[in-house]
Parts: structure tokens; sequence; C-alpha cells
């Protein structure tokens, strides 16, 4: 019966959008206002910018795509439009549109001499504009460098600082969003979603900052056009390369390599960046003085087509991405890893003479990694995923500028998993299936002061058999804004995941997670997100925020550590529960940039009615950044990071324990046995309170015909001594990162 719900709601969906595209159905006494946002150096879209109707008082922000839509404009005069965006000159244009009809204005903007980069999680307000989004950060290009670098700049350690997302040690760049495994977090690049985005032990992330675009990361509550993970999404927009002429970047961190080539290519552009690792010696501060053979590369690509006189208002484009991994240790005694990502995708994308948006999207994910234990005592394992995707999205804006959307997402998935269980056989995992499923979504953004953005997804095949009990996902977002510069905003949804990975919580480093569709015999994982909280911006150089979120997670897939027979199944479930606040605080005075957030959080897992912390249980957290724009394209900044302590499970005594893979090590001598740690409760007890203090400094210059951009960064600035683990056959306390300088430089051409 939910079923055929969904589908009549959808019919509906799909019925009144192909009413309400008629333009002759536009009120002839106004027009609509459409524009195109860019860089007016490379033509880059310049996502989330700002444009306001100074008579009317009224405006839009635009989308990852740089489109912006203003209805109910009257026709026939002229208006004065205000276009904004951080860190470029403001540009101030007459506008006029004709009654009945798209008036269509492609917008440049200069870059400015001051350089504010931070991460700004709420942008400037306007009156007008139909955001009902909750929990969402976004992110511009420009924002990813002001960071501390860990080695080099990092999209995934950038989020880290963000209230609500936390992390278990420094070594991994590993995140986890509100109380949720990672991996329910949803990495879009492009549309593609990437299964395995990190390089070198989980230290950084696989997406280069240089081809970012924008990014919008949603830490809950995220629309019906986002699918297939219960905690987070981080869609990704990817440069589409300088259009209006040449360029090529070279740079060099102590870590690895990389270049960037883009330009022009007929009536579109290009892109093309790599990455290539150069040395392991910093990377023995990560992991404990510790000598790891890292070797790994990526390689991305984009190229794009749009000519009017083809096809008004479309652009189609290709990318492409590859990366990979490879440790390989010389000692025969000792296992190697080798990983791999792969992804290919199609976009057609149409803006049309009315206000209705369209995109078809094809896709090609796949994901490989293997353990090779050679002559060690680690267990082999093989992972295979391999996706292919099928994308149509509608997007319609009404007169009254309410907005419905309208979709459609078609996934093949086959995952093959080749690993050892609890028992000690050998297990081949191999599962495939199909998942169909509609969206949509209606969204009442008429009055200023209330909005409502209401939807649903229908899941009309899945990946696995019992997926078919949960197959409605409804969602509803809702603004309310009793006063100016002041909006309390809510959200409630329910969410489905039918992929899981297969890994051990207490495991200090995680080299990759094994991916598997979740067995037929067991239910698909269903979470249950509600959120409440408000915005107000002071003065208009403060922004205050606040939210309270509850999150319960059913049916979570964990493996079966009791299993004893054959016949015992390899997986079981366990209910998660995670609810707390977030708070954050933005002061913007020339040329200092302050930002603060703190988190009070609370995660629980349950399992065969033991409830206990998981490893990403931080009670408080806090940040604070100053960011200070000295002038002259000198820019500095300090980061301060606290959190209390990670739970972890206490040794509370030692046996010895014979290890058979190194009986004839010891014979003759002793008995091959080494001390055992005997544990107590699982994560009863709370390592010490962790806190840093980072630091960067940056400089531009030119040297004709080159642009140098050169920064330093002190991680550990009063080299902290935070505990990582103590290990458990000796109970010695390993630190994490210490006082840890680092260089990167780069040449422009």
């Amino acid at each position: 019966m939910g079923k055929d719900t969904g589908l009549k709601f959808l019919f509906l969906s799909f019925l009144i959008l192909s009413l309400f595209c008629n333009k002759n159905l536009i009120a002839q006494e106004t027009g609509i206002l459409r524009g195109l946002v860019t860089d007016s150096t490379t033509s880059e879209a310049l996502a989330f910018s700002s444009a306001y109707i100074k008579e009317l008082q009224i405006g839009a922000n635009t989308d990852m795509r740089g489109y912006f839509l203003i209805t109910s404009v009257p026709a026939n005069k002229n208006f004065t439009l205000i276009v904004s965006y951080l860190g470029y000159q403001t540009r101030t244009m007459t506008i006029r549109t004709q009654p009945g009809k798209m008036s269509h204005y492609d917008i440049q903007l200069l870059s400015s001499d001051i350089h504010m980069k931070t991460i700004e999680s709420r942008g400037t307000r306007i009156s007008g504009t139909s955001d009902s989004k909750i929990s969402v950060d976004r992110i511009s290009a420009k924002q990813l460098e002001t960071t501390p670098k860990g080695i080099e700049s990092d999209v995934f350690r950038t989020i880290k600082y963000l209230p609500g997302v936390t992390a278990t040690s420094d070594v991994s760049a590993r995140y986890y969003v509100r109380g949720g495994t990672s991996n329910q977090n949803l990495v879009l690049v492009d549309g593609i979603t990437i299964y395995n985005p990190f390089h070198a032990l989980g230290l950084f992330s696989v997406v280069d900052p240089d081809i970012v675009n924008s990014i919008e990361f949603f830490k809950g509550g995220f629309g019906a056009q986002f699918g297939g993970r219960l905690s987070s999404v981080m869609n990704i927009v990817t440069k589409d390369g300088n259009k209006n002429d040449f360029s090529s970047k070279f740079s060099a961190s102590l870590l690895s390599g990389k270049f960037l080539v883009e330009g022009p290519m007929g009536k579109g552009s290009f892109i093309i960046a790599g990455r290539k690792s150069l040395s392991n010696s910093i990377t023995k501060k990560f992991l404990n003085d510790e000598t790891v053979p890292i070797d790994f590369n990526d390689l991305s690509f984009k190229a794009n087509y749009s000519d009017p006189d083809f096809l008004s208002g479309s652009k189609f484009s290709v990318s492409g991405f590859s990366s990979m991994d490879n440790i390989n240790n010389s000692d025969p005694r000792v296992e190697d890893y080798k990983w791999q990502t792969r992804a290919f995708g199609f976009k057609w994308f149409q803006a049309s003479d009315s206000p209705l948006f369209f995109e078809l999207g094809v896709s090609v994910s796949t994901f490989r990694g293997q353990t090779i234990p050679k002559f060690s005592n680690k267990t082999p394992l093989d992972n295979k995923v391999n996706d292919l995707g099928l994308q149509m999205d509608f997007t319609y804006m009404f007169d009254n500028r309410n907005e419905i959307n309208v979709g459609m997402h078609v996934k093949q998935i086959a995952t093959e998993l080749l690993f050892v269980n609890a028992s000690g056989s050998k297990v081949n995992y191999n599962n495939s299936g199909a998942n169909i499923v509609l969206y949509g979504k209606y969204k009442l953004a008429e009055f200023d002061f209330f909005k409502l953005d209401v939807g649903t997804r229908v899941n009309l095949t899945a990946l696995s058999r019992n997926a078919s009990k949960k197959s409605l996902e409804p969602r509803m977002n809702l603004t309310f804004t009793p006063f100016k510069d002041f909006t309390v905003k809510g959200s409630y949804g329910l969410f489905q995941q039918e992929l899981t990975t297969i890994g051990d919580e207490n495991e200090v480093i995680n080299i990759f997670e094994p991916w598997l569709v979740v067995p037929d015999y067991l239910p698909p994982t269903t979470a249950t997100h509600a959120i409440v909280g408000f915005d107000y911006l002071l003065f208009n150089s403060t922004n205050i925020g606040l939210e309270f979120y509850y999150k319960k997670t059913d049916n979570l897939p964990i493996v079966n550590q009791q299993k004893v027979a054959l016949t015992d199944n390899d997986f079981t479930t366990a209910i998660a529960e995670a609810y707390g606040m977030e708070s954050s605080l933005r002061i913007h005075l020339d040329p200092v940039t302050v930002t603060s957030s703190y988190t009070l959080a609370y995660a629980y897992k349950t399992i065969d009615n033991l409830r206990y912390y998981p490893k990403y249980d931080i009670r408080h957290n806090f940040n604070i950044s100053l960011e200070f724009d000295l002038g002259v394209e000198w820019n500095t900044g300090l980061v301060w990071t606290f959190n209390t302590g990670l739970p972890f499970t206490q040794i509370v005594g030692f046996y010895d324990k014979y290890y058979f893979d190194n009986f004839f090590a010891g014979w003759g001598n002793a008995e091959p046995r080494r001390p055992y740690g005997i544990l107590g409760v699982q994560n009863l007890s709370r390592l010490p309170a962790y806190h840093r203090l980072d630091f960067t400094i940056s400089k531009k210059f030119r040297l004709h015909p080159f642009n140098f951009d050169m920064s330093v960064s002190i991680l550990n600035l009063y080299n902290r001594q935070n505990i990582f683990y103590f290990k458990r056959e000796t109970g010695e306390r390993v630190n994490m990162l210490p006082f840890l300088p680092s260089a990167t430089l780069r040449v422009e051409l």
C-alpha cells in the first residue's frame, strides 16, 4: 500500500510538471529573470553567489552550476541587480524582463584583492530565496586553501573542523558524522559515487582540491534526490576548465607532486590533473616513526561542450577519475595491500526557455581492494564493487517561486567479497541487484516568512530481497522566519542503506573498507533523522547558528563475532542511537575572520542487549579559527581544536598466549608465546583530552611569466602529546602527530 501511495504521488508530480511547463501560463504582467554567474578570468561557475533586485528586495542564490532564477519580476521596467560572491568584486547592473518570457543574463565577476577564505556554513540571507536546506555546509574552492595542511591541502581534513564531524585520530582523514559509521557517508564527484575516497592508509582523500569548484556537505536532513546512505552527503562539483585561456600548474609538497592543465577546447573547455607520491619520509610522522612503503597516484579529467547555436541552454560534459594505492613490503613475512578506484560519467544539462532545468547522467564506478598475505599470518581479502548508474532529474519553478523536483535513479550494483570469517572459514560473497528509485519533492517558497520542502523516495526494486519492507523514504524540511535575520529550521526524514562494509571497529588504522550488498537474510539498514535549529545574522558581520539533532539507526549490519558453527550467519545486526547539539559563531571584521563551533554529542550502539560507546563517540568538541588577511597577497591563520577523550577498551591484565606462526622461531630457546592483553568492558574507559594548535601562512607573488603560491603549515604548534592508542601486547602508549612543519610550492604558467 505504501508503494502505491508513493507512485501516485510521483505520477501527480509529473502531471503537474507537464501542465505548468507551458510558458504561456506565465503571468503576462511579469517575466522571469535567469542568470549564470561565472568568474571573469576562467568562466568557471560561481556556486552559492547571491543575486538581489534592489527595488523589489527579492533575490536568489546560485546553485552548484552557477544558475539563479527570480520569478514574478514586473515586466518592461528597469531594475538594479546586485550580484556578489565571497572574494569577488560586487557587480551592479540594470536588468529588464519581457512579459511572459524568460530573460537570461550572463554575469561575470572580477576577483577582488580581498581573500576571505573560510568555511562559511551559512551564506548571506536574501529575502525571497527558496533555500529550505538544513544541516548543510557550503565550501568553495578558495575556502579549501585556508585550513592548515596535513602535508598538503585536503578536502576531508577541512570538514573535520565543522561541528558534528568527528575523527578518531590525526592519522586518518576518515570522518564520522553525528554518530554514524564511516560507511554511511556518501561521496559524490560530479554525481558519481566514490566507494573508497582515501589514499595512503586514509591519510588524505583521493579528491585533488585543485579540481574542486564547490562542495555541499549535508550532515543530515538531505533531500529526496540523495539516497543510499544514512548519515551524510558530500556533493562535489569539479571545475570545467578555463574557457578563455590555456594554463598549467605544477606543485610539490613533502609527500607528492601534482600537475594541472586546462584550457578552451572548441565550444567548451577541458581540465586534466594528476598526482603521484614522491617520498615516504614525511608519513613516518603519522605512523609512529614506522616506515610504510606507500605508493599512490590519481588522475582526473573533465571536458565539456556548450554551443547555443546547436542547442541553446545546454551543456554536455564527460569526466573520469582513477586512483591507485600500493603497499608493497620487501619483507615476505609482511603482507601487501592494493586498492584502486575508477569512475567515468557523462552529463547533459539543459536549461529551457521556461523555468525548467533538466539533467541526464550516466556513470560507472568501480573499486577493488586486496590484502595479499604472502607468508604472514594475515588472512587474505579481495573485494570488488561495480556500479552502473543512470539518473534523470527535472526541476521546475512556478511563477510564485514554488518548485517541483522529480527524478529517477537506476543503479546496477555487483559486489564480490572473499574473506575469512570468525570461524576461520573462507567465504565468498557474490551479490548483485538493481535499485530503481523514483523521487519527488515540492518546495513551498512563495512566502518570505515560511518555506516547506516535502518529498519522498520510492524504491521500486532493491539490491536485497528484504528491502521491500521499507519502500518509502519520506523527507520534510521547513524554515520559519518570524523576523528579519532570524530563521528557525526543522527537518524529519527516513533513510535507507543496502550496502555495508566489514571491518573491526577496534582496528587502529583501516587500510580500506571492503563493501558488499547486505546479505538477503538481513533487512536493509534504516535511519530516522529529526533536526531543529536556528540561524541569526547580527549586524551583517556575525552569524550565529544552533542545531539539535536525533538519529536512530535500525538493522545496522556488523560482523558476527559470536559465530561458532558453520551454519551460523556471518553477519548480525545492531541498533545505533545518536543525539546532540551543535553551535557555531562566525564574525568577520576586516581583515580578521573568527569562526568557532561547539558540539555536545552522544552516540551509542546496542548489540545483543549490550549498550556501549562506539570508538568515534566524542562528548565535547570545540574548534576556533582566526584568519588574517595581511594584504599584498599574504594570508595567515590559526586553528585550535579541543576534544574530550575517545572511548577505549582498557587492558585489565595479561597472560602468555601461544603463537604457532612463530613456533619454530622459539624452538629450543623459549616457548613460542607472547603476552596477550585481557580486555575489560568494551569502550568503558576514556583517553585523556585531545587538543592541538595549527598554523598556516601563505604568499602569492609573480615573477613573469610565472605565478607562485607558497605556503607553510605547522601542525601541533606546541607539540601536545595526544594519545593515539595503547599497544595491547605491552600496554605501551603511542602518540599522535608531534610538532610537524610542512611546505608546499605551486607554480602556474
